[in-house]
């Protein structure tokens, strides 16, 4: 097992609630047997305190394990959901496609299709929003980062110039339940999709009290399985990031959840070169809404990545990028 830390400048600053990102920091894990090497990367939950530094620690910690033939069932014990957990369980499952000659198609029984992700917009002065909106004409789908303030002046403004495109809100834990339900007659005016994340990671029950007019989803409040059960009743949507849940793995029996109890499912990104996002084209197979954009927010991506072609398509990964 290899573990190396890798980092990635952003072409310019991406400003969430809270945050500005300038340079992705990640790990990446590459597990090698008989002649064969798969590949995986993790990005982390900020929020919840992870490095670049604490998960490569966490990856080491269990390399005895790994290199003394620990499954990929086990390292769903070894580790808990995160960004560690996530590099190796998509380190071993490429290492089980190169390994057995069979494609993450073929293992999975999936006859795979394109996907079409949204591009992101961070947060700015609405015509600030408005521009980069026009930046992304080529895009017909985007997502829009937001925080409390003057969200539907920035909101109308990006609609003002593409009153073509599917448009995703993104607040990133940053409203309140009053300012929600004061809010959801103009956003469903101005023809959002979805509203992600409106209320802060642990004020969930409050999303009872607020009208349902457009469809609200559920990303910072619900990390892992272990929360599904207690935060899905209250969301429509469920934001599936593998750096969140600690790989394909569990990603994919949140899916099989979430398909279950009549939810949508969104397929994210914590950002990540094309090394992320080949993993998470599988949870894709199964989203409404796709948003894995995250080599375009890059100044380079990694080479052999995905190709982003015109609206929004993404090609799918080649094997020799991962699966």
């Amino acid at each position: 097992m290899r573990v190396e830390k890798k980092n990635f400048p952003l072409h310019s600053p991406f400003v969430i609630t809270g945050y500005t990102f300038t340079e992705l920091q990640a790990i990446w894990v590459t597990l090698s047997e008989n002649g064969h090497a798969g590949r995986g990367e993790a990005c982390g939950v900020y929020y919840l305190g992870e490095t670049q530094d604490s998960m490569a620690a966490a990856v080491e910690d269990v390399r005895f394990a790994v290199e003394n033939g620990a499954t990929r069932s086990d390292v769903q014990e070894l580790l808990p959901p995160g960004g560690a957990r996530n590099a190796l369980d998509c380190a071993m499952w490429d290492l089980e496609c190169k390994s057995s000659g069979k494609s993450i198609w073929e293992l999975l029984d999936i006859e795979p299709h394109e996907l079409t992700t949204v591009a992101t917009i961070g947060i700015g002065a609405p015509d600030q929003m408005a521009t980069r909106a026009l930046e992304l004409s080529s895009f017909t789908k985007l997502k829009i980062k937001l925080d409390s303030d003057e969200p539907i002046e920035r909101l109308t403004a990006i609609r003002a110039v593409r009153p073509d495109a599917e448009l995703v809100v993104d607040a990133n834990q940053g409203w309140t339940a009053e300012q929600l339900t004061r809010i959801a007659p103009q956003l469903e005016s101005l023809a959002i999709a979805m509203v992600e994340q409106p209320l802060a990671r642990g004020d969930d029950s409050a999303m009872a009290q607020v009208p349902r007019v457009i469809p609200i989803g559920a990303d910072e409040s619900l990390v892992s399985l272990d929360e599904y059960d207690a935060v899905s009743p209250l969301y429509d949507v469920i934001n599936i990031k593998l750096d969140k849940c600690g790989g394909l793995t569990e990603a994919l029996t949140i899916v099989e959840r979430a398909q279950t109890d009549g939810k949508k499912v969104m397929v994210g990104n914590m950002t990540g070169t094309s090394l992320s996002m080949a993993p998470s084209y599988v949870v894709g197979q199964f989203a409404e809404f796709v948003d894995i954009d995250g080599p375009v927010l890059l100044s380079d991506d990694i080479p052999g990545g995905l190709t982003y072609q015109e609206g929004g398509v993404v090609s799918l990964p080649a094997p020799t990028l991962w699966g």
